[in-house]
């Protein structure tokens, strides 16, 4: 019997300056697995099974369910591409929490789309591939955007082009940085996260967001990533989406005076990280977040790197 497996990491959107235009994959270096998984086998009917810790957080009704919707959607594009499709059971291990700032649905998304796209003999390259995980990711959040799915399935610090081809770019990275990475348990739908912000930003404003993520690219690309972290500041979301985060203003204050670079939200949030200079210092803000900015049983804390790999189909 035909059957494979992938598994997608979870991920950071905007990596703090980069809103809606950049993000990082995540691996924990304890070796946990902190992301997605969708199994894939032959079938003589298309059904979905949930699973895993936070399976009870998803819908009742597999059709409402992401995966399925990729399932549909991918067999819309081959039969457009003039290729046939046959009955699949997938498994979906639902491992990352929903609404919790770690790209969550874009786990869900890549795995299934990466799964699918192994099955039926790999038809779609890259950006295709990339174009219609984009597509699925706004039916979540209520609009087209990369900066979770684009790391999820490439892996590494990806920056988006606003293109269909490349849709993003690959930026290099620093082993030598540490993230302290911590969901607090409580959920933040991306749709309310965006609704919070304003429809418009000052010149003012604008002219810091370029500036900074110009310096940044820069940085990375000539190794000087002292000067990168210094501009790693959320100019156009965090002073809004900060507010429906319980304890974010002392997990900063703690981050920065333990020697973390640079502190910021994962994407909507509530899940925050500190950027550090050392695995030590990393493990202490991970230990500070852990006893203080947790609220209930679901949040956890991970010390991670940034993965030159993102999904994983076997």
């Amino acid at each position: 019997m035909k059957a494979f497996t992938a598994f997608a990491p979870a991920s950071i959107g905007n990596v703090s300056l980069g809103f809606d235009v950049l993000g990082a994959a995540l691996a924990p270096v304890d070796g946990t697995k902190l992301g997605d998984e969708v199994e894939i086998k032959t079938a003589e009917s298309f059904s979905l099974e949930t699973v895993g810790r936070f399976a009870h957080k998803l819908p009742g009704d597999a059709d409402s369910n992401i995966v399925t919707k990729c399932y549909h959607y991918f067999c819309e594009q081959m039969e457009k591409a003039g290729k046939t499709t046959s009955p699949v059971a997938l498994t979906l291990h639902k491992n990352l929490p929903i609404g919790s700032g770690l790209g969550s649905s874009a786990s869900s998304i890549v795995a299934a789309f990466a799964a699918l796209n192994a099955y039926f003999d790999t038809p779609f390259d890259e950006d295709t591939l990339l174009i219609m995980m984009g597509e699925l990711e706004g039916q979540i959040s209520g609009s087209i955007h990369y900066d979770n799915v684009a790391p999820c399935y490439l892996g590494g610090m990806t920056l988006m082009t606003g293109s269909d081809a490349p849709v993003t770019l690959s930026l290099p990275l620093n082993d030598e940085w540490y993230y302290a990475v911590c969901y607090s348990g409580i959920s933040v739908s991306t749709a309310a996260a965006r609704d919070i912000l304003p429809k418009q930003v000052e010149m003012a404003t604008a002219l810091t967001f370029g500036r900074q993520l110009g310096v940044f690219v820069h940085a990375l690309h000539v190794g000087n990533f002292d000067l990168a972290a210094s501009v790693m500041n959320d100019v156009i979301a965090e002073p809004y989406r900060k507010s429906l985060l319980p304890g974010f203003d002392d997990a900063r204050a703690f981050s920065e005076q333990a020697g973390a670079l640079a502190f910021g939200i994962s994407g909507s949030g509530p899940t925050v990280f500190a950027v550090c200079p050392s695995k030590a210092q990393a493990e202490k803000v991970a230990a500070y977040l852990t006893e203080n900015y947790i609220q209930n049983e679901d949040g956890f804390s991970h010390v991670c790197q940034i993965p030159s790999q993102g999904t994983i189909v076997s």
